[in-house]
This record gives C-alpha cells, sequence and structure tokens, in this order.
C-alpha cells in the first residue's frame, strides 16, 4: 500500500523557517524521484522542488529558488524540505510524492499546513 505522510507544517511569520518531512512506504523509495508539492486555497497544486533517486540532483520552482532546500534520507525513506525566508505567499499545504510518472504518483496524503503570516 503506497503511503505518503508529510509532518513539520506550522504558522510562522514572514522570514522564519520551517523544516517538512515526508515518510514513505510501499514504494522502492531509493529508486523513485521525489517531489514536493503545494496547493494554496483557490489555485492548482504545484510542484515546488524535486530531488532524484540518489539525491544527487535537485529542482526548484523559481518562486523558490534559493531559499528552498530539498533533501532526503534512502535509509530511512524519509524525504525533507527546508523552507528558510518564508513569505506569505508560501502559506499553502504542502504534500510529498513521486514526480509525475513514477510508481506511486498521485497516491496523496493529507499534507501539512504552512501558514506565514504577521
Amino acid at each position: 500500500q503506497v503511503q505518503f505522510v508529510e509532518s513539520g507544517g506550522g504558522a510562522v511569520q514572514p522570514g522564519g523557517s520551517l523544516r517538512l518531512s515526508c515518510a514513505a512506504s510501499g514504494i522502492i523509495f531509493s529508486r523513485t524521484a521525489m517531489g514536493w508539492y503545494r496547493q494554496a486555497p483557490g489555485n492548482q497544486r504545484e510542484r515546488v522542488a524535486s530531488i532524484g533517486s540518489s539525491g544527487g540532483s535537485t529542482n526548484y520552482a523559481d518562486s523558490v529558488k534559493g531559499r528552498f532546500t530539498v533533501s532526503r534520507d534512502n535509509a530511512k525513506n524519509t524525504m525533507y524540505l527546508q523552507m528558510n525566508s518564508l513569505k506569505p505567499e508560501d502559506t499553502a499545504v504542502y504534500y510529498c510524492n513521486p514526480i509525475s510518472g513514477a510508481i506511486g504518483f498521485g497516491s496523496w496524503g493529507q499534507g501539512t499546513q504552512v501558514t506565514v503570516s504577521s
């Protein structure tokens, strides 16, 4: 059974930081490129970061480049998203999932809410 469990969200002030975690099961995690996605109210879900199966390659949306860092620990079947210099426009529910087309893509968890507000 494919399952992704996100955690680490919360409410922070602009300029603050959060570290999200994603625990994966039901897939061969070490062979799966993964992504962090977010969905703000009224918006479509968008991918903000991705990481190759070994962690050697990463990509970021322009809106988060230089502020967010994606990493993974294949021994723990876990992916992380370090978010710094948070802005109000980063407010969204954050999800993790394989990249589109990979096994397990589309099995969405409940996500973790990130709220950036003064």
